[in-house]
């Protein structure tokens, strides 16, 4: 079972447009020493639209090598199908412990193709799945226990936002494996998750992925320390000294989710280079107002420090 902070590390550039292994093992490591919950290779953060079959199992096999067996390592899979498959075969060869399915792209399915989609990518490996809702891989509740009752299914990531489906799935899952032993989780997927999470474990989700950790673990230990505490006024700090602002800047351009997050990266002084096409990296004047508020971000962590 997946526990703590979910670590989705940038999957860094070089200028000659290679990836560098050297700069993604040293982003690991500090992901890892911050004490990062799981790692999520070569996801979305990851730019797995953009890796090339050979620079995915790099990647994949680089992380399950620093990892060493510290935390659990998924990576990411989907897209056309046969080439799903081959990433989750090459997952699996690389030493992951497991599989994100990403959305399949261009087409929107309905939910039974979705649950179909998914039975395929499980047959290409003995990894276990975790499924993504989000976008154009939208499920209902019905398909929600479907999936969650494939065996090698063991979790959904929320990246859609509506808290009423969620709450319905959830609720379905949970009388659906109720008395069978099998273990699933959902867990908060959406882009700057620590803004949404007070309402998420409102209908009993409390796992996210954290892409702030990427470039501030240290805010965003700070506040999950101050989610599991209960500390709502400390929370309600980060969100509007930190977060909120963090959504607002995200917002202004498609992509950003990632770019904005690698940029950070470089701005706490590790050059993991910038995004491919179709992702563009953020303007100078975007760039300024990101450090603004990784700067408040940190001032408050360094008050609640001293404490």
């Amino acid at each position: 079972m997946l526990d703590g902070v979910l670590f989705f590390p940038v999957t860094p550039f070089t200028p000659s447009d290679t990836i560098d292994l050297e700069v993604f093992a040293e982003h690991l490591r500090a992901g890892l020493d911050a004490g990062a919950g799981g790692v999520f290779a070569a996801c979305g953060t990851g730019e797995f639209h953009a890796l090339a079959p050979e620079e995915y199992e790099q990647v994949v096999r680089t992380a399950v090598e620093v990892t060493g067996g510290r935390v659990p390592v998924y990576a990411g899979t989907g897209g056309p199908l046969p080439l799903a498959r081959r990433f989750a075969a090459a997952a699996e060869a690389a030493g992951a412990d497991g599989l994100l399915v990403l959305p399949p792209y261009l087409v929107q399915a309905p939910p039974a193709g979705l649950v179909a989609y998914t039975e395929a990518v499980a047959a290409a490996s003995d990894l276990p799945l975790i499924v993504y809702h989000r976008g154009n891989a939208r499920f209902d509740a019905t398909s929600a226990v479907e999936v969650a009752r494939l065996p090698k299914v063991v979790g959904l990531k929320d990246g859609y936002g509506d808290l009423e489906l969620l709450s319905r799935m959830a609720t379905g899952v949970r009388s659906a494996l109720e008395g069978t032993g099998k273990a699933f989780q959902f867990f908060n997927g959406l882009p700057t998750a620590e803004a949404t999470v007070p309402a998420y474990r409102g209908i009993g989700v409390e796992l996210y992925s954290s892409a702030v950790f990427c470039f501030a673990p240290e805010i965003s230990m700070a506040f999950y320390q101050a989610v599991t505490k209960g500390d709502s006024a400390l929370v309600e700090r980060f969100q509007t000294e930190f977060f909120h602002p963090l959504v607002a800047l995200r917002d202004l351009v498609p992509g950003y989710a990632v770019s904005l997050v690698k940029a950070a990266v470089r701005q706490r002084g590790l050059d993991v280079g910038g995004v491919r096409a179709p992702l563009v990296d953020p303007e100078p004047q975007h760039l300024e107002r990101l450090r603004r508020i990784t700067d408040a971000g940190l001032a408050l962590c360094a008050e609640v420090a001293g404490r």
